[in-house]
């Protein structure tokens, strides 16, 4: 197996595991393949470092890629922490301390439906968690906030 990483028309990074290179390339052509975020069928191959699994050992090989493929990963994960970041802000309305009211409104139809995001303390998320409100926790740096592209 060979792991890519891949990329959609619409910039989402993802991983795919196929048999060889061919057989992505075959896949790709054949429209077999789509984004797992969007759906976009338009995907491309990133920077990748690969490995390919032949189950002999190859631990001098090994030791050596290893901080190369884990520093491309990291790479590879804070860019797309990046841009899930960029897309929260970008297509969330920011209602501040209110979120947990507002999510509430939303979930009992008092309010339109729509994406929100704001402040909440860990009991108002698990109070939220116990109405059956879907909510979640994700950080968003702040000097990120005011650039949603």
């Amino acid at each position: 197996m060979i792991v890519f990483n891949l990329s959609c028309g619409n910039d989402h990074l993802f991983e795919g595991w196929f048999e060889s290179a061919a057989n992505f390339e075959a896949q790709r052509d054949s429209n077999l393949l789509s984004c797992p975020v969007c759906g976009s069928p338009e995907i491309h191959k990133e920077l990748h470092a690969p490995y390919v699994n032949t189950g002999a050992p190859r631990v001098t090989e090994t030791r050596l890629a290893a901080p190369d493929q884990q520093a491309l990963h990291q790479a590879f994960f804070n860019k797309a922490m990046a841009r899930l970041a960029d897309q929260l802000v970008a297509h969330t309305e920011d209602v501040g301390e209110a979120f947990p009211e507002e999510a509430r409104k939303i979930h009992y139809r008092e309010a339109p439906e729509r994406g929100i995001r704001g402040h909440a303390t860990p009991d108002e998320i698990s109070d939220l968690r116990e109405e059956g409100i879907e909510v979640v926790s994700v950080p968003i740096p702040k000097y990120r906030l005011g650039n949603p592209h």
